[in-house]
């Protein structure tokens, strides 16, 4: 008989979890600011660096908005609606889950682009360009960002029109979008996300399957990569 180990959580982690309960139970109102840092590392008792981590999850999530020189505030309801089953997943679904969702998620995607490459009409093209275009946004609320990179994705799965694929998509949708949350830096920090998406782009826009499968290959390995750093 194999029984799983129990899951350790990190000091961020149950950090993100005690701030998230208290945003829901106090019923926080979007925009109401939240004690300082100084307070915070006081009442929780951890260090800075922790806290830091535990609030940048959180603002990943819409769940706070970090105002450089104001100060850390409740997010917008809107936000918060989007984020509810993400926080739920974000906080529970342990990196091996979650690498096991990315490999899964690797090879219907690698495929998927590759055929799209072979299939994309000129509006198939226009439409992830103009998906990409609202990317480069860098103040673009976060869980609209994550929504969108979804988006692109579904598209080239749309594209290369396998039902069983936009099928099992759908499927792992809650744990795309998770491991999205946990290796997707903010816009301004994620220049490396926005080069592998443009090289997709470029190769499909080309009618450049072998291209279109590396680039697509290369960004679901910087994905694995980061997993794998989370994972002790």
């Amino acid at each position: 008989m194999h029984i799983e180990a129990i899951e350790r959580q990190t000091t961020a982690e149950l950090v993100v979890e005690r701030l998230a309960r208290v945003i829901k139970e106090q019923n926080l109102s979007a925009g109401e600011r939240l004690p300082g840092e100084h307070e915070l590392v006081e009442q929780l008792k951890v260090s800075r660096p922790v806290l830091r981590e535990a609030l940048a999850r959180l603002q990943s999530m819409g769940l706070v908005d970090i105002q450089r020189g104001r100060g850390t505030f409740v997010g917008n309801r809107t936000s918060l609606a989007n984020c509810v089953r993400l926080l739920r997943s974000a906080v529970t679904i342990s990196p091996q889950e979650l690498r096991s969702y990315a490999e899964l998620r690797t090879a219907i995607e690698v495929q998927a682009t590759r055929q799209a490459a072979e299939l994309a009409t000129d509006d198939d093209v226009a439409e992830l360009a103009a998906l990409l275009k609202q990317l480069d946004d860098e103040d673009l609320p976060y869980p609209e960002t994550l929504e969108l990179d979804f988006r692109f994705h579904r598209k080239l799965i749309d594209i290369a029109g396998n039902l069983l694929m936009q099928n099992m998509i759908e499927v792992i949708y809650e744990f795309v979008l998770t491991q999205m949350a946990r290796t997707t830096p903010s816009q301004r920090e994620n220049a490396l996300g926005r080069k592998l998406h443009k090289a997709i782009l470029r190769a499909i826009s080309e009618r450049d399957p072998d291209a279109a499968a590396k680039a697509m290959q290369q960004h679901m390995q910087a994905v694995l990569d980061r997993l794998a750093r989370e994972t002790p």
